[in-house]
């Protein structure tokens, strides 16, 4: 009967600390299947143009596309990390609108990359914007983290309120 009964407890306490981490990430979990998704959708597009035929016009749309997809590929392991630790760090929500926006982002950046290379510019900078952006709520939540455990103060509400309300002015151009 107690075995049964330290079995069950075990159980539900597995169960609750799951829920809990699932809330704490599910929107970063999203946020980063969108992100598979899409590079799926950029390779798709490189593919697609490299089987085509090969005139010199098409030779060209492919280094571009192909150059498009490198320059997105670089900076992919940079946005999961400051996405996850910004996340996890400080605050899901806002890392994750800002993760949304980022690939919103990156669409425009590759988009514009096919035609003139000036049309890429706007969504290279934004990018950049939401990468500091997160970036800075990595060093934040380090920080504040920090302060909790060696001085005793939390100021992780305030944090993330502000965070919350900051996020809303990437959407500025």
């Amino acid at each position: 009967m107690i075995r049964h009964q330290s079995e069950t407890d075990l159980q539900f306490i597995t169960d609750t600390m799951f829920v809990a981490v699932m809330d704490n990430i599910f929107l970063l979990v999203l946020v980063t299947l969108l992100s598979v998704v899409q590079n799926v959708f950029f390779a798709l597009k490189v593919e697609k143009e490299c089987t085509g035929q090969h005139s010199k016009q098409q030779s060209i749309a492919f280094e571009r596309l192909s150059c498009a997809n490198r320059n997105c590929m670089d900076t992919y392991p940079t946005f999961l990390a400051v996405l996850w630790c910004a996340g996890v760090c400080l605050s899901q929500a806002p890392a994750a609108f800002a993760g949304i926006i980022y690939l919103v982002v990156r669409q425009k950046y590759f988009v514009g990359y096919l035609g003139q290379t000036c049309q890429s510019t706007p969504g290279f900078l934004f990018g950049k914007r939401i990468l500091f952006f997160l970036s800075l709520m990595c060093v934040v939540g380090i920080i504040n983290h920090l302060m909790l455990t060696y001085g005793g103060s939390d100021y992780k509400e305030y944090i993330q309120t502000i965070t919350k309300a900051a996020s809303t002015l990437l959407l500025l151009p």
